[in-house]
């Protein structure tokens, strides 16, 4: 069965009047695609073919909703999100402009500012691609991290695999030091997978964000994510802008690829090839 076929029959089930459905390209963990009802609306939709788990949905869903009540961040509404399928208010593609990403600085220095939580975690484990995300809570952001961001992958046969006896030993060293790598930095709401696919507008252009992991963490959890994965051109401004509003300091660039080691682990266990997520997380590693 095609993608676009078990999108229409799902929504289908759901009792949703589908007159069409277009796939959509920029995921990897899920089968997406647009869909128009035959009352002219059009809907985002996506669904696993072989479902992780029969909250993955519910749970982005309300991460989805965490964003935009409480850090103020626009987020799609949900239609429907159910053990099969995700439903949400289609969006528009990303301006390319920097005036979008000034904008884009401004919201997510808002919402990493005004959510700082005493603890690190959230009430519910969620999803990361097809992995679940842990989120037991801490009261130490060097051990969450370490447990649940980083060691945590070591179960995984793929990243035991590409990591080795060596880079397994260089990675928990790595957690050992974590407090003399990292500074001291209280937990903020996070989006958790930040990258650049993840971004999109609303219809009157305003900065939209899709597909969260969110916990409560470190604020530079998102700011690694789409420093190290190739943003675009315009998006130079919303760096130093951040950088600016939320008073970072001039090392924080240092810190990117430790903090996105979590997310190249991610990649590793999910997803052959790995797009090189294996030869930068040795790389990092290396001098550990």
């Amino acid at each position: 069965m095609t993608e676009a076929a078990l999108l229409r029959d799902r929504l289908r089930d759901a009792g949703l009047d589908v007159r069409s459905v277009e796939t959509a390209s920029g995921g990897l963990a899920a089968e997406a695609g647009v869909a128009r009802l035959t009352d002219g609306t059009t809907l985002f939709v996506k669904t696993f073919a072989d479902p992780p788990s029969g909250d993955a949905f519910a749970a982005e869903a309300e991460g989805l909703e965490a964003l935009r009540t409480l850090g103020g961040v626009a987020t799609p509404e949900v239609v429907l999100a159910s053990s099969e399928l995700l439903v949400l208010e289609s969006l528009a593609a990303r301006p390319r402009d920097e005036a979008f990403w000034v904008r884009l600085a401004h919201d997510l220095a808002h919402l990493h500012t005004s959510t700082i939580h005493d603890r690190f975690g959230w009430h519910r484990d969620n999803w990361l691609g097809r992995r679940r995300q842990v989120n037991t809570w801490s009261d130490d952001g060097f051990a969450f991290f370490a447990e649940h961001r980083l060691l945590r992958w070591l179960d995984e046969p793929r990243v035991f695999d590409a990591l080795g006896p060596a880079g397994r030993a260089r990675l928990e060293r790595l957690c050992d030091r974590l407090p003399e790598l990292l500074p001291e930095r209280p937990a903020c709401l996070v989006h958790g997978d930040l990258w650049a696919q993840n971004i999109m507008a609303t219809a009157d252009g305003r900065p939209a964000l899709i597909d969260p992991a969110v916990s409560y963490t470190w604020a530079e959890i998102d700011l690694a994510h789409l420093w190290t994965t190739a943003p675009p051109a315009e998006a130079e401004v919303f760096f130093w802008l951040y950088a600016e509003l939320t008073g970072l300091d001039e090392g924080w660039r240092e810190r990117m690829p430790i903090l996105q080691l979590r997310q190249h682990l991610a990649v590793i266990a999910q997803f052959d090839p790995d797009w090189g997520a294996g030869d930068i997380a040795r790389e990092t590693l290396a001098r550990f």
